[in-house]
């Protein structure tokens, strides 16, 4: 889960009209769950591959899935790579891999859009935005003998327009869903350190039909979806219009939403009767000072206590997101939240050094006063402490990093954040256990291809319970103390 395959060996001849799509290697934070990494695929490649044209031949090809060096035998005609900062540089060894063996390599991802000058030597041509869009032009000009050096499109088309992701070209055994969706693109908030603030990056907020995402939903045949929205919940009319949609389908689904979706509790009800089981919820920080800075708008750290309780109260877990090493955070910073997170027997808890992406605010600002420390991207991933935080030393915040994954990970804490309800304790137990403390067991399930047979079980058994949970709610103006478990979250 560290080490990319090696790129060596003979390769065949070139096939006319085969694209291949590929989503490189990139090393896993032994401090995390490895299981994250298997939840879902990546939506992009899919969805490139429903644009790509009837007469090309269209696959797919994750190295993290751990299945060895991508296909070489027939070489592809042109090949897709995303390639995120972390990963730029396996990105780049795979591009200069094929296109040494004749294969047209297209770059594109946000890494291509920040850094297109750093990406341009290692491709035939750079997609820039919109990939939906760009996709089949792309594949036209290669046809034509025309391909150009760069393809630029914005994001301000009419979503609703964009076809279904082709689900078929994934190998379903080894993810827990298949169902990726995403049902809206953009979000109301800009924070300095968020990808979205991009320079040259503008996500005007898009909705999907209601229709369009059950009717995803359904064809997929999956007890259990992952909305990778960036914020699902940020038109609330819309979420409840999307819920009332989703909720005849009688499956489950989680997604990412922020706290402030809680000032409507209508919605969170409509929400648990459309099926919802678990929110990522991105909270940052309990510092406000630290939030203000960062230009998130969000309800006042007092307040998140109680926003978690009408989470819980409506059969909703909570995945908490932290980023650790803001300007007003102090070595007691890692103590303070894994208390809270404990205290609020939040389900499970993700963490983020601060991380400076190039292009965001936060890398323009630490490289104006002079605290970026290096420039290696692979280790940009937030894992590591690449800047000078203020009030402690790098090896002070990666050690927190450590540290509260270790807490947080425990079999004290996981105990000590179980469910009231007695009748939700056992899936809880199961979901944290095999999610978070089975690392070398998840090298096992995604070498052999067993995550999708190992996890349906619980998916399914969580999903049962959840229909049953929603009868009662139906009926109930409130759901107060009754609980469930989703896969995932």
């Amino acid at each position: 889960m560290t080490c990319p395959p090696v790129l060596n060996g003979e390769a065949g001849r070139i096939e006319r009209r085969y694209a291949l799509l590929i989503n490189p290697f990139y090393a896993k934070d032994p401090n995390a769950s490895y299981g994250k990494h298997v939840l879902t695929p990546t939506l992009a490649m899919t969805s490139f591959a429903a644009t790509t044209p009837a007469h090309w031949r269209a696959a797919y090809w994750d190295e993290n899935l751990l299945d060895g060096r991508p296909p070489c035998d027939p070489l592809p005609e042109v090949v897709g790579i995303t390639v995120h900062l972390t990963f730029a540089r396996r990105a780049f060894e795979l591009a200069h891999w094929y296109r040494s063996r004749g294969s047209r390599v297209i770059l594109g991802g946000l890494h291509v859009l920040s850094c297109p000058e750093e990406c341009a030597p290692h491709a035939d041509a750079l997609a820039i935005g919109d990939g939906v869009q760009l996709w089949p032009r792309i594949l036209a000009d290669v046809e034509s003998g025309l391909l150009q050096t760069r393809y630029s499109a914005t994001y301000e088309n009419d979503y609703r327009e964009d076809p279904a992701p082709r689900r078929s070209i994934l190998p379903r055994r080894s993810f827990l869903t298949t169902t990726s969706l995403i049902a809206t693109r953009g979000c109301h908030n800009r924070c300095g350190f968020c990808y979205l603030a991009t320079d040259g990056l503008r996500m005007p907020y898009r909705m999907r039909d209601p229709g369009q995402i059950a009717a995803e939903f359904a064809a997929d045949d999956q007890p259990y979806a992952v909305f990778i929205d960036n914020n699902l919940g940020s038109n609330r009319e819309y979420l409840r219009a999307l819920c009332r949609a989703l909720a005849p389908l009688k499956k489950i689904w989680s997604a990412a939403v922020s706290i402030d979706v809680t000032d409507d509790p209508g919605l969170i009800r409509e929400m648990a009767l459309g099926g919802c089981t678990g929110v990522f919820v991105g909270f940052e920080s309990l510092t406000d000072e630290n939030l203000a800075d960062a230009r998130k708008k969000t309800p006042r750290t007092a307040d998140y206590a109680r926003r978690v309780r009408m989470l819980h109260e409506n059969g909703i877990q909570v995945n908490s997101s932290f980023v650790l090493g803001f300007d007003h955070d102090r070595p007691d910073v890692f103590a303070r939240t894994a208390e809270w997170v404990e205290e609020n027997r939040l389900e499970c808890s993700t963490f983020h050094i601060l991380t400076p992406y190039p292009g965001t605010p936060l890398y323009q600002q630490m490289e104006a006063e002079g605290r970026l420390l290096h420039r290696d991207w692979s280790l940009y991933d937030t894992a590591h402490a690449v800047f000078r935080p203020r009030h402690m030393s790098p090896e002070e915040l990666e050690e927190g990093y450590a540290w509260i994954y270790e807490r947080l990970f425990s079999h004290a804490s996981i105990w000590r954040r179980r469910p009231e309800d007695w009748r939700a304790v056992a899936p809880y137990l199961a979901m944290s256990y095999l999610y978070k403390r089975s690392n070398r067991f998840w090298h096992l399930l995604i070498k052999h291809h067993l995550v999708h047979a190992v996890w349906r079980p619980l998916v399914e058994l969580t999903r049962w319970r959840h229909v049953r949970y929603r009868q009662g709610l139906k009926s109930t103006a409130s759901a107060a103390g009754v609980q469930v478990v989703a896969p995932g979250v």
